[in-house]
């Protein structure tokens, strides 16, 4: 279906949050999404009608709970273009990030010991990292931001070499909503035989996004930001890799046979799946990824695009008010800005009188801030259930608030 702003309001509808919170206009897409009414039923339906533990027992309730974990697999594996065996149930993005670094350890040859990432990494892509760097004597390199928030791609080219062991990068960045180009970075990284690893979490839900066509090894996004529960996230990882790397998580369901002194570990993807896995919210993330399908992510990704548009035209209008933003072409639907003389936590906590629910701080990207010379931004992000009158409402009380305090 085609979305504008008449059918974008008309979303509302399918969301509980918002019948129960009328006058909420919900601008933190980016930190978590609201959920349809499908999805919350549908964790109800599972505990009701296929509540048991998935591949463990061989009778008839049993194999009800498997079939809808392995339905939801293959739901999310179709919607980024890989395969069911090539699809990791993890906790979330954060999970799914920490447990590749540990199993990427013993997979990095002799000679290479430089891990690349970009300026404008979330802590969740830049802390493991870190770690993994101290215990392997490895050396940290970061792709620049050029003065347009977007990245430099000449540095990257110059940084990518024989000594690159990983490249892991975000695709859209939480905190400045640049979208980078993942292909071209991939590719970088292929050319010089590194692990490319992608950070997808503010991309997967906005926008197609197709693991085959863009050619990396890995990509982590999390249900939660993409109209599904919290608890569930996913870890995309080639076929060939998963099969050559070691599990990150050890114990029962991951193992193909034990002894007292050895285990040899199950095929993909129960490898990496050790214990009794979160079902209910796996079947719920499905549910959510065929609510955004029946709407369609490119008319989700055009709504966004419009949103922004509209958005970025009002603030730049306003006095006072600094954008932190690359512009419509290279950004997704997130925009940080600064009100001149008033903290961005004292902003949020006056937007939120006014109903508009924001986030403020640094977004789990202090060094990024450090860098921008900033203590933290207001950032606004958009989704397919955002109008107009949402933007609208913002900018009235970006006013008020601009006359009560601002400079």
């Amino acid at each position: 279906m085609t979305i504008n702003n008449s059918t974008a309001k008309k979303l509302k509808d399918d969301f509980p949050i918002f019948k129960n919170n009328k006058n909420l206009v919900y601008l933190d897409n980016a930190a978590t999404t609201q959920k349809p009414k499908v999805v919350i039923e549908k964790i109800k339906e599972f505990y009701e009608n296929s509540n048991a533990n998935a591949s463990r027992g061989i009778y008839s309730l049993a194999e009800k709970a498997t079939e809808e974990y392995e339905k939801a697999r293959k739901i999310a594996a179709d919607f980024i273009d890989a395969s069911s065996e090539e699809i990791i149930f993890t906790k979330n993005a954060t999970d799914s990030i920490n447990s590749i670094a540990y199993s990427l350890e013993s997979a990095i040859p002799n000679g290479r010991d430089e891990i690349l990432l970009t300026e404008m990494e979330h802590h969740s892509n830049l802390i493991p990292w870190q770690q993994l760097a101290k215990r392997k004597n490895m050396k940290l390199r970061f792709i620049k931001i050029k003065s347009d928030f977007t990245l430099d791609m000449e540095d990257a080219k110059s940084k990518i070499t024989e000594k690159t062991a990983i490249v892991s990068f975000v695709h859209v960045s939480n905190a400045l909503g640049t979208l980078n180009d993942a292909k071209a970075i991939a590719n970088l990284a292929k050319t010089k035989n590194a692990f490319s690893i992608i950070d997808a979490t503010q991309s997967v839900p906005h926008m197609k996004v197709d693991v085959k066509n863009i050619d990396c090894d890995f990509l982590v996004f999390s249900s939660h930001k993409m109209l599904g529960p919290a608890g569930i996230g996913i870890l995309y990882g080639k076929k060939e890799l998963l099969e050559k790397i070691p599990p990150f998580s050890f114990g029962g369901g991951m193992i193909k046979s034990v002894s007292y002194e050895n285990a040899e570990f199950a095929e993909l993807p129960e490898k990496f799946e050790a214990g009794t896995q979160n079902i209910a919210d796996a079947s719920a993330l499905g549910e959510a990824i065929r609510y955004l399908e029946k709407i369609g992510i490119e008319n989700i990704s055009s709504w966004e695009k419009q949103l922004l548009g509209y958005a970025l035209e009002k603030l730049k209008k306003m006095k006072g008010v600094e954008i932190y933003n690359p512009g419509i072409e290279n950004s997704s639907g997130i925009i940080s800005f600064n009100i001149k003389g008033i903290h961005p936590h004292d902003a949020a906590s006056l937007f939120d009188s006014f109903g508009i629910a924001v986030r403020a701080g640094h977004h789990c990207c202090m060094p990024l801030m450090k860098k921008l010379g900033l203590q933290g931004t207001i950032r606004i992000s958009f989704y397919l259930y955002n109008a107009f009158e949402d933007i609208d409402k913002l900018i009235e009380a970006i006013k008020k608030i601009k006359e009560k305090f601002g400079k």
